[in-house]
């Protein structure tokens, strides 16, 4: 705590109290240098050495990571085009706050739509990615053809075979350019 003096002395004694006595700080008894006690580590920290081998996010991190950048993907995606929806929508006859509700309801709807569905293909994909990983025990590209492939078959196995056929061959085909357009990047664009 700060230090108080009395309401009754007068000015001259507040000034020499001041003087005498300093502020309270709560790190004058620590024997640590405070200073540096909140430097931050620059590489990773694992607890186990058999962690520190691998060269790859494990497989909850994997699953967090396309989960997260496919919800936040399809929810900016579907706003924008909720957005457009909600501008073409507003009549002639409108006030700026029903038009600014219709795009608002509109982009929310949309966003929120196509960002759970992105966010559930991220989850298929991360959990079969990391599941050829523990069976194959590599890291190579099958395993993102593979995820892809069976990704896009099971979103669309409730609408009958050939559409899921149809569309596991997409997902096996993003997902095997993603992979090639990284390993591109990686060995051409100097970062």
């Amino acid at each position: 705590m700060a230090f108080s003096q009395p309401p009754n002395q007068t000015q001259n004694d507040e000034n020499q109290t001041q003087n005498d006595h300093r502020l309270y700080s709560p790190y004058q008894d620590l024997q640590i240098p405070y200073q540096t006690l909140y430097q931050l580590p620059t590489r990773p920290e694992y607890l186990f050495q058999e962690e520190s081998l691998r060269q790859r996010r494990s497989w909850g991190e994997n699953l967090t990571y396309y989960t997260g950048c496919g919800y936040l993907t399809g929810a900016t995606v579907g706003a924008g085009k909720g957005f457009v929806e909600g501008v073409k929508a507003s009549e002639h006859g409108d006030t700026l706050k029903l038009r600014i509700n219709r795009i608002l309801n509109a982009s929310g709807h949309s966003g929120r739509k196509l960002g759970n569905r992105a966010g559930v293909i991220g989850l298929m994909y991360a959990g079969l990615e990391s599941g050829m990983v523990a069976v194959r025990d590599t890291d190579d590209v099958i395993n993102s053809v593979v995820a892809g492939l069976g990704t896009g078959a099971l979103y669309k196995a409730a609408s009958g075979p050939r559409s899921a056929a149809v569309a596991g061959a997409i997902g096996g085909l993003a997902a095997g350019l993603v992979v090639a357009v990284k390993q591109a990047a990686r060995r051409y664009v100097p970062v």
